[in-house]
């Protein structure tokens, strides 16, 4: 049986352990915070019933048995295959733990981070095993959106990413592999594209948040749940993707030329948004949409995984 050690215990860690453990891994947990693991395996327990409400884990309890509080680190990591660590996002935390972690982990182990935007380069350089170390970026809440951004330094072996991607695989989740290291891999740098022109557009008073937010929902969203960016303009012209770029190239980047080097994320855009934004911005808010969001991404979730597949 394939072990997998989740290094830091708080919402990314214990969404890993999630994964990992219902789809049959052995799991140990290890946090730098007392009792932090135990309390995440007494959440992960609940993740677990609800995935399974949704048809999406055969035997939670089952999984849950599987995972286990180490210790220590070193308990954590004896026999592991790979460690997914999930600790604090600064540079200095990275680089103190992979150091760590590479003095006590099997010279087999892969040594994975679920930074979303520190290169892996920055805090493996100095380490014997740095060919072992790699960036393996997920979504949040990562059991219930699969996709994992595999981002090797210049020097991870090709070897640690090709058995990287197979343990992910097995793991249901669907990883890709960056070709070389960028600052906020794939995923971020899109989402920063579009989060920064939404702030522009209600900042300039083209319409209001809510409505910004249905053209996404209820627009784009729909297509993008199963379709990427090429796959949908592949679609919008006879002749697929050569013919779009030739139709319409000038007008689109006549729309983002009229963006570039505009701030977005400014007081006065953030303002704007709020100043029509009629719900409290409040934890007890956020948790309860959290919870909901969960629920409707399982279901999403269990209905792609019921559905067939794309015709080539």
């Amino acid at each position: 049986m394939t072990k997998i050690a989740i290094i830091g215990t708080g919402l990314i860690g214990r969404a890993w352990a999630t994964i990992f453990a219902s789809h049959g891994f052995d799991v140990a947990m290890h946090d730098l915070a007392a009792d932090a693991a135990k309390a995440a395996r007494a959440h992960i327990g609940r993740n677990l019933r609800e995935l399974a409400g949704h048809g999406l884990v055969d035997d939670p309890a089952a999984s849950l048995r599987r995972i286990r509080v180490a210790s220590s680190l070193a308990d954590a990591l004896k026999g592991a295959s790979l460690v997914q660590e999930s600790g604090p996002e600064t540079i200095e935390a990275k680089k103190q733990l992979f150091a760590e972690m590479d003095a006590l982990a099997p010279a087999s182990c892969i040594l994975a981070s679920s930074t979303s935007f520190i290169v892996a380069s920055i805090f493996s350089e100095g380490l014997k095993g740095r060919a072992r170390c790699l960036v393996a970026h997920p979504v949040n809440p990562p059991h219930l959106v699969p996709i994992v951004e595999l981002a090797p330094a210049p020097w991870t072996a090709p070897a640690v990413v090709a058995k990287a991607k197979r343990i992910y695989e097995k793991a249901a989740q669907v990883p890709i592999i960056l070709k070389k290291e960028s600052p906020g891999f794939v995923l971020n740098r899109l989402q920063a594209v579009l989060l920064a022109e939404a702030f522009r557009i209600v900042g300039d008073g083209v319409c209001s948040p809510k409505d910004l937010d249905k053209t996404i929902r209820d627009g784009l969203g729909l297509r993008w749940s199963f379709m990427g960016p090429f796959e949908t303009i592949e679609l919008n012209a006879p002749g697929g993707i050569p013919d779009y770029a030739s139709r319409y190239a000038a007008s689109l980047d006549e729309m983002v030329r009229q963006s570039e080097g505009r701030p977005a994320f400014t007081k006065a855009a953030t303002d704007a948004i709020m100043a029509e934004w009629p719900e409290p911005q409040t934890p007890e808010r956020v948790k309860r949409l959290s919870d909901w969001r969960d629920r409707r991404l399982a279901a999403l979730k269990a209905h792609k995984r019921a559905a067939p597949r794309k015709p080539s």
